[in-house]
C-alpha cells in the first residue's frame, strides 16, 4: 500500500539527527577537555609568575614602564605598516589610472585622421581623468597617514631607547620575568583559540540538527495533507503555532541566545557547575590580558613593601617627566610671547622668533604623537562589554 510506505526523504533526515548527535556530543566533550586544559595552564601561569615575583622582586614594577613602551613601539610599528601597504596600493591605483588616461590619448592620436573626437570620446576621457583625480586624493591621504605613522613609530623608539637607559639594571634583572609572562600568554591564546574554534563547531553543528528537525516536521505535514487529501474525510487538522522543539533542539536556541557569553572562556572555566547556566546581559567577557595583569604582580609576604614603593617610584618618574614637558612647553610659550611683542629692528629677530615658533609646534607635536600611542594600546587592550570581570583566583586558591 502506497499509504503505508516509508518516505524516503524521512530516513535520509533521521540519519542526518543521528550524525549531527554523535558530532554534538562528541564536540561537547572535547570543549569540557579544552577548557579544563586551559584552566591547567591557568593555575600553572599564575603560580610561575608569582615564584619568578618573589624571586625578583621590585624591579618588575621599576622595569614596567620599559616593556610597555616596548609593546606601545611593537603596535605603531604594525600601524605603520598596514599604511605603508594601503599607500603602495592607492599610489598602483593611481599609476594605473595614469597610464590610462595616456593610453587612450595616444591611441586617438595615432588614429586621428580616421577617427572623430566625438562626445563618446569627451565621456570616456572625462571619466578616466575623474579616476586619475580621485586617485591621487586618495594618494596623497594614504602617503599622508603613512607619514603620520612612521613618525609616531620613530617616536616610540626613541622613547624605547631612552627608558633603556634609564632602567638598565631593573630592565636587565627582571627581562627572565617578562619573557615567562609572553611564554604564559602565547600558550593560553593558543588554547582559547582552540576553545572558540570547538564552539563554532558546536552551534553550527546544532544548527544542522534543528534544520533537520525542521525539515521532518515538513515532511510530515506534507504526508498528513495528502493522507487526508485522498481519504476526503474530515481528519483533525494539525495544531496552530510553532511545534515544541524535540529531544536536543532546544539547544540551538539557546545557543543563538548565549551567542554572547558562551563564546568566552568566563563560567566554564571558572566554576564548571555554572557553565549550562543562562547568559547574565550583565557579566563580562572573559578578557585574558586582564587576567594575566591580575597575576603579574601579587604582593607575597615580604616583598609586599617592596612591590609598592616600586609602583609609587614608576608613578612618581612619570609624573615628573609630564611636569618636566609641560613647563617646557610653558617656558616656549613665554619665550614667542616675548618675541612677538617687539624687536622688528634687530635683524635677528626674524629668525629668532621663527626658530621658537619651529620648537613650540615641534613640542606640541610631540605630545600629540605621545596621546595617540598611549590611546592606541587603550583601544587594543580595552574590554569590550561588560561591567565585571571574571575573578579565576577563587578557582586558584
Amino acid at each position: 500500500d502506497e499509504d503505508n510506505e516509508l518516505d524516503p526523504r524521512i530516513q535520509v533526515e533521521l540519519e542526518q539527527l543521528n550524525n549531527c548527535t554523535d558530532l554534538i556530543n562528541k564536540l561537547e566533550i572535547e570543549l569540557d577537555e579544552a577548557n579544563t586544559t586551559f584552566r591547567i595552564l591557568l593555575k600553572d601561569s599564575m603560580r610561575r609568575l608569582k615564584v619568578m615575583t618573589c624571586k625578583l622582586g621590585s624591579c618588575i614594577d621599576r622595569a614596567r614602564p620599559y616593556y610597555e613602551a616596548v609593546e606601545i613601539a611593537r603596535k605603531a610599528q604594525l600601524e605603520c605598516q598596514k599604511a605603508a601597504v594601503q599607500f603602495q596600493r592607492a599610489n598602483g591605483i593611481h599609476q594605473a589610472a595614469k597610464e590610462t588616461v595616456a593610453l587612450a590619448e595616444a591611441r586617438f592620436l595615432s588614429k586621428q585622421n580616421e577617427w572623430q573626437f566625438d562626445n563618446a570620446w569627451q565621456e570616456m576621457l572625462n571619466h578616466a581623468t575623474t579616476k586619475v583625480t580621485e586617485a591621487e586624493r586618495q594618494k596623497s591621504e594614504s602617503g599622508r597617514e603613512h607619514q603620520k605613522r612612521a613618525m609616531l613609530f620613530n617616536l616610540a623608539e626613541q622613547k624605547v631607547l631612552s627608558l633603556e637607559k634609564k632602567l638598565r639594571v631593573s630592565v636587565m634583572k627582571s627581562r627572565p620575568y617578562f619573557e615567562e609572562k609572553e611564554v604564559c600568554q602565547g600558550q593560553l591564546n593558543a588554547q582559547k583559540r582552540r576553545i572558540d574554534q570547538i564552539q563554532s563547531e558546536i552551534v553550527k553543528a546544532k544548527k544542522e540538527y534543528s534544520q533537520a528537525l525542521r525539515r521532518l516536521e515538513l515532511i510530515s505535514e506534507e504526508i498528513h495533507l495528502r493522507r487526508r487529501d485522498k481519504s476526503g474525510s474530515v481528519s483533525p487538522s494539525p495544531p496552530t503555532g510553532p511545534r515544541e522543539p524535540g529531544v536536543g533542539a532546544e539547544l540551538d536556541t539557546s545557543h543563538l541566545e548565549e551567542a554572547g557569553c558562551y563564546s568566552h572562556l568566563g563560567d566554564s572555566l571558572i566554576n564548571d557547575s555554572r557553565k549550562n547556566a543562562e547568559c547574565d546581559g550583565a557579566a563580562s567577557p572573559w578578557d585574558l590580558e586582564r587576567e594575566m595583569e591580575r597575576a603579574d604582580l601579587r604582593s607575597l609576604g615580604s616583598i609586599s613593601m617592596a612591590t609598592s614603593s616600586a609602583v609609587s617610584e614608576s608613578d612618581d618618574l612619570e609624573a615628573d617627566v609630564v611636569d618636566e614637558e609641560e613647563e617646557d612647553l610653558e617656558s616656549l610659550r613665554n619665550r614667542v610671547k616675548e618675541l612677538s611683542v617687539g624687536g622688528e629692528a634687530d635683524p635677528k629677530w626674524a629668525n629668532e622668533l621663527g626658530e621658537a615658533i619651529a620648537r613650540l609646534d615641534h613640542a606640541l607635536f610631540i605630545r600629540e604623537c605621545d596621546r595617540e600611542l598611549r590611546a592606541l594600546v587603550n583601544n587594543s587592550s580595552a574590554p569590550t562589554t561588560g561591567t565585571s570581570s571574571p575573578h579565576p583566583d577563587k578557582d586558584l586558591e
